[in-house]
C-alpha cells in the first residue's frame, strides 16, 4: 500500500496491508471481540500510520430504507410505517432495493446521498457489503434478517415461532386434526421458525400429520394457490390450512374456490401478518397480527440512538397475537 498516493485509504487497503480479511479490520475499528491481541495491535498501527478515518458524512437528516422487495402488501405496509416513524423523529427517508447479496448498487446510492443511517428489511448482507457500510461510517439496523446475524448487528423482529404456534393451536382448538401448512422459503430463518412453531403445536396436541401436508413455496398469492392445490389433491386432504403469509392465504382461497370448497364451512384458513388485505378478504381472514408499526418505530428509535453516537447491539423481538375473523370454524365433518 503506497502512502504517496493521493487516494483515500480504504478499509480494504488496510486489510491487504495487515494480511487479514476486511471483516477483521472492521472488528478492530468497532472495538469488537474475535481478534487476537497481536493482530489487533498490527491493524491499529496501520490505521494510525495511514491516518484512516471512517467515511462519516455530516449530518443530513436523512435515512435510507433498503428492502429485499418492494411490492408485497407487507413491504408496502412497512415502508409506510417507517416513513411515519422517521418523520416523527425529524428524519427524511429514501427507499431502494437490494436485489441480491452481490448487488451493491444500493451502497453507491447510500454513499452518494450521504445518509445518516440505514434500515434494512429482509435482506441477506454479505461480509463485504457489511464492511463497505462500516467503511462509510453509516449505522444500520436490520428488520427480520434472512439469515442469522452476528451479535453486533442490531435487529428487530417478531415472535415468528410463537405466532405460528398460536395459529396452529387455534385450529386444533376448533377440532381440526388434518392441518396443512403452506410455508415460505425455508432458507429464510423466520420461515423455519414459523414451520417449527406449526410442528411444535401439532406435537403438543399429539397430532401427527403426513410429510406432504407441509408445502414450501414462495411468499405470495401464486405460492399459496399452488401449495394449497397440492395438499387439496391428496387422497386425504386437510380440513384446515395455515398459510405463512396473508398473500399466500388469499392464494389458498383461490385454490379452495377452484376445488369447490367453501371457507370456512369446508376449509378453515389462517394467515400471517395481518396486512390490510386480511380484513378485506371474503370472508375476512383469521391471521397472526404482526406489529408492523411497532417494528418500524423500534427500528427508527434504535437507529436514531446510533446516529447520536450511542453504541447499540440488540436483538429486539416484538410479540405477535391472533386475530380471529370469519375464515375459521369448528371442524364438523369426519
Amino acid at each position: 500500500m503506497s502512502t504517496a498516493s493521493t487516494d483515500r485509504v480504504t478499509i480494504a487497503d488496510i486489510a491487504v496491508a495487515a494480511g487479514v480479511s476486511v471483516p477483521t479490520v472492521s472488528k478492530v475499528l468497532n472495538d469488537r471481540p474475535g481478534v487476537s491481541a497481536t493482530t489487533r495491535t498490527r491493524i491499529a498501527a496501520l490505521l494510525e500510520q495511514h491516518e484512516y478515518t471512517p467515511r462519516r458524512p455530516t449530518t443530513t437528516g436523512m435515512i435510507a430504507v433498503v428492502l429485499g422487495e418492494l411490492t408485497s402488501p407487507w413491504s408496502v405496509a412497512l415502508v409506510g410505517a417507517l416513513e411515519e416513524a422517521a418523520h416523527s423523529s425529524g428524519l427524511g427517508m429514501i427507499l431502494t432495493r437490494m436485489r441480491s447479496s452481490v448487488d451493491e448498487s444500493w451502497i453507491d446510492l447510500i454513499a452518494a446521498r450521504a445518509v445518516d443511517g440505514v434500515v434494512f428489511g429482509v435482506v441477506e448482507m454479505s461480509a463485504t457489503q457489511k464492511a463497505r457500510m462500516e467503511d462509510l461510517g453509516v449505522p444500520f439496523v436490520v428488520i427480520d434478517p434472512r439469515v442469522m446475524q452476528s451479535t453486533d448487528v442490531p435487529t428487530v423482529g417478531i415472535t415468528h415461532w410463537r405466532g405460528a404456534w398460536a395459529a396452529t393451536e387455534h385450529l386444533v382448538n376448533l377440532g381440526h386434526r388434518r392441518i396443512a401448512m403452506v410455508s415460505g422459503p425455508l432458507d429464510l430463518v423466520f420461515s423455519r421458525a414459523r414451520v417449527d412453531g406449526y410442528r411444535a403445536a401439532l406435537s403438543s396436541a399429539g397430532i401427527s400429520v403426513p410429510d406432504d401436508y407441509l408445502v414450501e413455496t414462495e411468499f405470495g398469492y401464486e405460492g399459496g394457490r399452488d401449495g394449497a392445490e397440492r395438499v387439496l389433491a391428496l387422497p386425504t386432504p386437510p380440513s384446515a390450512i395455515f398459510a405463512a403469509s396473508d398473500e399466500q392465504a388469499l392464494g389458498v382461497y383461490e385454490a379452495a374456490r377452484i376445488n369447490g370448497l367453501r371457507i370456512p364451512e369446508d376449509l378453515s384458513v389462517v394467515g400471517f401478518n395481518d396486512v390490510p388485505i386480511a380484513q378485506w378478504a371474503s370472508p375476512p381472514l383469521t391471521t397472526v397480527h404482526e406489529p408492523i408499526d411497532d417494528t418500524a418505530r423500534e427500528s427508527v428509535r434504535i437507529l436514531r440512538q446510533m446516529i447520536d453516537g450511542v453504541r447499540v447491539s440488540a436483538a429486539v423481538e416484538l410479540a405477535t397475537e391472533m386475530v380471529v375473523r370469519q375464515s375459521t370454524a369448528p371442524f364438523t365433518r369426519n
